[in-house]
């Protein structure tokens, strides 16, 4: 029996921006949002606010779940929670898991994208191609 992981992904608006992450990893390198997995009895809302905050120095106020996104990876199942916001505090900082910086949703296309971007970006319903 696979075993579940659960992870989140927490897209935050800024007007007609976005903010990304440019992972530096080996494991999926390139432009994607912050996330991570759920702790332990953590919740899920506290647990996207949380690896928001660590990654990205910014504090998710009031996220919205939108949906979810779910891989198979060895033996294997990941269940991603995906949520967004356009109402945060803080001040934006880069983390060891990358650069983060604000873009225009139509300017995505140039970067290198992380594994599956593409679909969790249509997932959002962000018009980028």
């Amino acid at each position: 029996m696979k075993k579940i992981i659960l992870t989140n992904m927490g897209l935050v608006k800024k007007g007609e921006e976005i903010l990304v992450l440019d992972r530096k990893k080996d494991d999926w390198p390139g432009i994607t949002f912050p996330g991570g997995k759920v702790d332990d009895d953590e919740d899920i809302y506290a647990s996207v606010i949380r690896e928001v905050k660590e990654e990205t120095g910014l504090t998710m106020i009031d996220p919205k779940c939108i949906g979810y996104i779910e891989w198979n990876i060895e033996d294997d199942r990941h269940l991603c929670i995906l949520f967004e916001s356009d109402n945060y505090s803080g001040e934006l900082k880069s983390s060891k898991e990358g650069e983060v910086f604000f873009i225009k949703t139509n300017e995505i296309k140039s970067y290198k994208l992380s594994t599956d971007m593409d679909r969790i970006l249509d997932l959002y319903g962000l018009k980028w191609r």
